[in-house]
């Protein structure tokens, strides 16, 4: 049983692995309470130094047992393999149904004796909620704590101690999106008492591939305060679809972007009754024909959102789920709602945002597993410093992975692929046929039922549904249509007798945009030994080939897309399936292009984000005294404004003061000479302290002065980092236009975000300063005070 791995490399897991198998035989010798009191036994062991790799070997073996014991699984050595793996901080590739989750056990026992963070991050919330439950039963059993970040009812919302009592937990199960936004929120705290996370420590990440890559091509962004809604978006919808594609506006060739043609701006004009749209005064009617054009040429029903209880919602763009609590930006998810003629939701500012790659790397340590991330090696070298180990399986794979079948149209294709469901029908064979978006599931759907066959449609429409269809997908004679989200994590098991009729057929309909995604839907068949079998089928208007395909294949189709519909045309020659081969390479290469632009991009964000989280959690920290110097923050915010205006005069002066520091200003004595520098610091000092004064009187004690300081400083800190965020997710749409300029657009927005950043400090120095001096102290009838920002 070889690895793919060098010999040195084998050589120390299979040392450890031995170390492993020896403790196992005295662990099984053990009564059930001597093997509880191991958890203590170990903690007390890493009190007195011992490191983690030192107790790894008796750690497993004792989590190993417990598993027998517990659960009736006892890990095979190749899962064991793989715990070491994850435990060392590194990605374990292993195949469908090899027990990834049972892995898991055992480094995350370990790390947690540790009583640091550890996390296990899953892509759903049916996975984690289900392996909580049945994993967690072994960590209960061994002493240690374990909790379910996710809840099954959306319309429940965890409390700030509910989530803390979460998090405390000795081991979370999660998902990527449920810890990235508890950590954004949990950022947004203004009291200790609503932080409930603890620093980021270990983590686990089932699925891998989908959860570091797949998904860290968008950032995760919080929105709130919404934006004053503009009464254009259906006046531009309607518009936009009097147009037609090359005469009035033009997309590139890989349909990323779109603009009016001479003969369109015309039109508008025309339509608008306007005599020149880009003379600078109509600039929100511009954004809006553009928002408008791009929701009818850059977006479809079906493959990019989904339109459900008068709702446009998002689809994942890898495995075609629905993206909940996910919207597009700068007001592209209200053109898609006029587009849908649906009720339009507010435009809603970004609050806080963070990529999943700075989210992952925050932690000291990450480990990950998945049925494919080979071919993506070097990426998550780059990004997140792990390498891939693949895990020799338990048995042999003995799946037959048939080459392609290539043709020039979609209906060729699609005759010829439901040819092939129709023979495996007929004598019982359980198929899965996977879909690209869920448009063409449903296409398939309609004709399995003109053919009268049977079947279940996983797609985002029923993903509720989406454990049981998996289950039932192993059975003798069921069709499964599916998009690419296929029950991810779900093993499909073969029902009695189907090993005979040649196991699960895996039918693919489309050239998938990566060889990972590819590899993940054929190891949905041939699980644990099992016989199995998969094909693509792939036609010359499959969207990889019209957004990455050569040249020469366009004029290709062209010329033969006209065909005899009762006899598909296979395509043989070695040109067509390596031109096929490359489209898919670049395609791979244009997600690897994007995500590394989205962690260049929010570079700026990262760092700005860190100062400011840091700023806000050392004024949180501050319950009895707030140390900040508040009297130094008078003082330079007067010398700006003296610096600033070197003429000074008794206007300038009262507007200053009205605008900045008192409401109850009488104005300045007869005898002020208001050129004198020195003495209109000291009179604009002695109007703060004053005023600070006034406040101070009303409040009741240090303990409430300090947190009136505060809340303040935080207020500031808070209006200002969220216009800060809202401006620089508005800058990326900015300057990606710009590299038309032969600019470059992550170096212009560096620069710009480095000027935004400078504008954001003055401005929380000038609304800290208002929120001190501006605000009103109210006394309530219970006699607790209220303070209210102007």
């Amino acid at each position: 049983m070889a690895l793919s791995m060098n010999t040195l490399e084998l050589q120390k897991l299979r040392r450890i692995l031995a170390k492993v198998d020896s403790y196992a035989k005295t662990m099984k010798k053990l009564s059930d309470g001597q093997l509880k009191d191991k958890t203590s036994f170990f903690k007390k062991l890493l009190k007195k130094g011992a490191s983690l790799d030192d107790i790894l070997p008796e750690a497993f073996a004792v989590v190993r047992e417990a598993d027998r014991r517990v659960l009736g699984m006892f890990p095979f050595d190749t899962q064991v393999l793989a715990g070491i793996v994850l435990h060392q901080g590194n990605v374990a590739e292993m195949k469908t149904g090899e027990g990834k989750t049972l892995s898991a056990t055992m480094p995350l026992y370990l790390n947690a004796l540790t009583e640091e963070s550890t996390i296990l991050v899953t892509t759903n919330e049916y996975l984690a909620m289900r392996d909580a439950k049945e994993m967690g039963r072994v960590y209960r059993w061994l002493g240690l704590t374990v909790a379910c970040g996710v809840v099954n009812d959306p319309s429940v919302k965890l409390k700030p101690e509910d989530k803390k009592k979460i998090y405390a937990s000795d081991i979370v199960y999660t998902t990527n999106s449920a810890v990235g936004f508890d950590y954004l929120l949990d950022n947004l705290a203004d009291s200790a008492a609503e932080k409930y996370m603890r620093p980021f420590g270990y983590v686990i990440v089932d699925e891998a591939d989908a959860v570091l890559l797949d998904s860290a091509q968008m950032p995760l962004i919080i929105s709130g305060a919404p934006r004053v809604q503009s009464n254009m978006y259906k006046l531009a919808d309607n518009f936009v679809q009097l147009l037609t594609e090359n005469v009035e506006y033009r997309m590139d060739e890989e349909k990323k972007n779109v603009w009016l043609t001479h003969a369109g701006i015309d039109e508008a004009e025309h339509y608008f009754s306007l005599e020149n749209l880009y003379d600078g005064t109509h600039t929100e009617l511009v954004r809006q024909l553009e928002l408008a054009l791009r929701a009818h040429t850059l977006f479809e029903n079906g493959k990019n959102y989904v339109v459900e209880n008068g709702e446009v919602k998002l689809l994942d763009a890898q495995n075609g789920r629905i993206l909940e609590m996910t919207k597009l930006q700068s007001g592209q998810h209200q053109a898609l709602e006029a587009r849908e003629d649906v009720e339009l939701t507010p435009d809603m500012r970004a609050m806080t945002s963070i990529t999943y790659q700075n989210l992952f790397r925050m932690f000291k340590k990450i480990g990950g597993m998945t049925g494919t991330a080979k071919t993506a090696e070097d990426e998550f070298i780059e990004t997140y410093y792990m390498k891939v180990v693949q895990i020799p399986t338990n048995k042999p794979v003995i799946r037959k992975d048939f080459p392609d079948e290539i043709y020039t149209t979609l209906p060729e294709k699609i005759l010829a692929s439901m040819q092939l469901v129709r023979q495996l029908h007929e004598k019982g064979q359980p198929i899965l046929l996977v879909t690209a978006s869920v448009e063409i599931s449903e296409i398939y759907s309609e004709l399995l039922l003109h053919e009268r066959i049977p079947h279940n449609v996983l797609n985002a429409y029923n993903a509720a549904k989406e454990a049981e269809i998996i289950a039932e997908a192993g059975q003798r004679g069921r069709v499964t249509v599916a998009t690419s989200m296929a029950g991810r994590g779900t093993d499909i098991k073969l029902g009695k007798g189907m090993a005979k009729l040649g196991g699960l057929a895996v039918i693919g309909t489309e050239k998938m945009a990566n060889e990972r995604i590819e590899l993940q839907l054929r190891g949905r068949s041939g699980r644990q030994g099992d016989p199995g079998m998969s094909k693509f089928f792939v036609s010359f208007e499959d969207e990889l080939v019209i957004k990455y395909g050569a040249r020469w294949m366009h004029t290709f189709y062209e010329k033969h897309k006209n065909f005899a519909l009762d006899k598909p045309q296979k395509l043989t020659s070695f040109r067509v399936r390596k031109a096929i081969q490359r489209a898919q390479k670049y395609s791979d290469s244009s997600g690897v292009q994007q995500r590394k632009s989205t962690l260049e991009f929010d570079e700026s964000v990262r760092v700005q984000r860190e100062l400011v989280y840091k700023q806000r959690n050392n004024l949180i920290r501050q319950t009895d005294e707030c140390k900040y110097d508040i009297s130094q923050l008078f003082e330079k915010y007067i010398e700006k404004f003296i610096q600033k205006n070197k003429i000074l005069t008794s206007v300038k002066v009262s507007r200053f003061v009205f605008d900045n520091l008192s409401y109850k200003y009488s104005g300045l004595p007869a005898e002020t000479d208001c050129s004198e520098p020195k003495k209109m610091r000291a009179l604009l000092l002695e109007i703060c302290r004053k005023e600070l004064n006034e406040k101070k009187i009303k409040l009741i004690d240090k303990k409430e002065i300090s947190r009136f300081y505060r809340l303040s400083l935080l207020k500031a800190i808070d209006d200002c980092w969220i216009e800060e965020v809202d401006n620089l997710q508005q800058l990326r749409t900015v300057v990606s236009s710009r590299q038309y300029a032969q600019r470059n657009p992550i170096f212009e927005y560096h620069r710009e975000a480095a000027h935004s950043f400078k504008k954001m400090k003055r401005n929380i120095q000038k609304q800290a300063v208002q929120n001190l001096l501006l605000s009103t102290v109210l006394e309530n009838e219970d006699g607790t005070r209220s303070i209210y920002f102007s």
